[in-house]
This record gives C-alpha cells, sequence and structure tokens, in this order.
C-alpha cells in the first residue's frame, strides 16, 4: 500500500506542528481522501474513518467550543482513541487546553494552517491524490510535445532514445527516459513521471549517459506530464499490414485507463522526431474536432456520389 510521511504533508503544506512533544517520524499517511469530523463530535462515531487526515474548520471548532467541560471529555476521549494520521486546525484556531492534552495522551498530532478550510481541503486532496495514487512503472520515453505527453515504447535499442534528444533539440520537453512511473490520478487521467535516480538523464548507446537538464537547459524538462498518446515503435515488417487511414482508434490500457496508440514501423531513413510531432498534433486536432482521416473518407463519399450522378 502506497503511503506518504505526515512530515512530508507538513513540509509540503507549511504546517505548524502544534503538539511537537509527539514522534511523528512513524507516522504515515496511506488515504487520500479527508474527513471533517462533525457528526463525530457529537459523539456517534459508526462508520468513522480514523485512517484519514482530519480537517478541523470554524464550524467544528466553535461546536466543540459550545461543549460542557465533561462533554469534552468524554468525546475527546473518545475520538482521539483511534490511530488517526493527525487534526489539522485551519483559520489559525487553536485546540483548547484539554483537546491538545488527550491528543499528547494518545498520540495523536495536532497541526495548523492559516488557509481558510475548503482552500486547504482542496490542495490537500489534490496533493495526497497524486502521492497515494496506484502506480506503475513501464519501459519507454516520455516527452511533453506541444503540450501533448506522448509515451514512446519500443523493444530495447530501437531508438526511442535517440527520438527523444532529437525532440529535445527541436524545443520539446523531456519527461523521463527507459523508465516512465505512471500514477492513476482520476478515472480519465494518468500522469507520468521519471524515476529520482534517472530524472532528466537520458541513455544513448555508444555515447552513454546524456544530462538533458545540464545540456539543453531547463526549459527541455519537466517534472511530470499527464500521458495522452502512446507510439510504439516496432520494426517493420513487409508480411505485416499498417494502418494507413487511422479510421479506427488503437487503444493502450494502463492502471484500467485506455489511451490512443499508434503503432508505427521503423525502417532506415525514417525521421522518428517528425513522425511523433505530426503524432501529437494530428492527436491534438482530434481533440478540438477535426480528424483528417474521417474528412479524406467524406470526400471520397462525395466523389463517389458525384460520380454515380453523373453516370
Amino acid at each position: 500500500m502506497a503511503s506518504i510521511s505526515l512530515q512530508r504533508l507538513i513540509d509540503k503544506m507549511k504546517l505548524k506542528n502544534l503538539t511537537e512533544e509527539i514522534d511523528i517520524n512513524k507516522i504515515k499517511i496511506t488515504q487520500p481522501d479527508i474527513n471533517r469530523p462533525a457528526i463525530q463530535l457529537t459523539g456517534y462515531l459508526e462508520h468513522y474513518d480514523s485512517t484519514r487526515l482530519q480537517i478541523v474548520g470554524f464550524v467544528e471548532y466553535t461546536y466543540m467550543q459550545s461543549l460542557a467541560p465533561e462533554q469534552k471529555a468524554e468525546i475527546y476521549d473518545r475520538i482521539l482513541n483511534h490511530a488517526t494520521p493527525a487534526f489539522v486546525f485551519c483559520r489559525e484556531l487553536e485546540p483548547d487546553p484539554l483537546f491538545k492534552a488527550t491528543a499528547v495522551k494518545y498520540g495523536v498530532p495536532i497541526l495548523g494552517t492559516s488557509k481558510a478550510t475548503s482552500a486547504f481541503m482542496a490542495e490537500v486532496i489534490r496533493w495526497l491524490n497524486a502521492k497515494l495514487a496506484p502506480c506503475i512503472q513501464v519501459h519507454g520515453v516520455l516527452v511533453d510535445i506541444y503540450g501533448e505527453g506522448v509515451l514512446i515504447t519500443g523493444e530495447s535499442g530501437i531508438g526511442k532514445s535517440e527520438a527523444a534528444i532529437e525532440l529535445i533539440k527541436r524545443g520539446h520537453r523531456l519527461v523521463s527516459d527507459d523508465a516512465v512511473l505512471i500514477r492513476k490520478v482520476s478515472e480519465d487521467t494518468l500522469i507520468g513521471s521519471a524515476p529520482e535516480v534517472t530524472k532528466h538523464l537520458i541513455e544513448i548507446r555508444g555515447i552513454g549517459i546524456v544530462d538533458v537538464k545540464q545540456m539543453f537547459g531547463v526549459s527541455s524538462v519537466k517534472d511530470d506530464q499527464e500521458i495522452d498518446l502512446v507510439i510504439k515503435l516496432k520494426d517493420w515488417s513487409k508480411d505485416q499490414e499498417y494502418d494507413r487511414m487511422g479510421l479506427e482508434e488503437e487503444y493502450t490500457e494502463y492502471l484500467g485507463n485506455k489511451i490512443v496508440s499508434h503503432t508505427i514501423p521503423i525502417r532506415p531513413g525514417r525521421n522518428l522526431a517528425v513522425i511523433c510531432e505530426s503524432a501529437a498534433v494530428n492527436h491534438r486536432q482530434k481533440k478540438m474536432g477535426y480528424n483528417a482521416a474521417e474528412e479524406l473518407y467524406k470526400r471520397l463519399q462525395a466523389s463517389i456520389g458525384k460520380n454515380d450522378g453523373e453516370e
């Protein structure tokens, strides 16, 4: 199960630790969802998911302030007696001494932020979804071409890295070479990134390792990119038929998401960078409502109908 440390969340969101006496080094967050403990503060703890990050806003805070001391003692004890990653108080709200003492007793950290509750929730959900999303590693090269994330796959030595170098020289941006980490951040979106070890590096057979960021500048690399298109490079075979019209889409599936893909036969003299550029632009045109293959089909149909009419 994917997890991130609570300390990473604190650093990323610039949170204030209000319970420094609690050791947070071993606390992990495993759920991208969060919870606002509203009904739980009334004493109803059925279906309470304590594994989620708990967010306390102005409404919850004022209700807590309205409770009698004996009610606070009972409810705080019941809520905090769980393995909860942390409670985050928004809008610079401060927990009352009893809540803090009970949290320290059970080892539940209390964090604080000056951000508004809704804004903080949206930001933390987006970040946790990205960090805790299902993830796989595939062999390939991911490049940002005119804003389209193009994943180039194929057997080792077929020319993926060489195509990437040519694309970078033409002004496009490298995301990852050789190994691409793919995360499913939503039902429709796959995000690709590079492992930290190989980030911004390309291996060229016969030359070795090339640092793209140092050689071509910071504008030539990108940390992550949504994957819009897959290009599969394969050795050309005269016995195999290849799609020459493009009327029917081919798809490649990763983590349950289908991505449009093209199979490109490789022969000596073919300019892979130009082909990848053309595929990316054509895919972008299709998303904007224009399909060149369908346009040709319509012209052919119109031409056939015209010739039949003349006869």
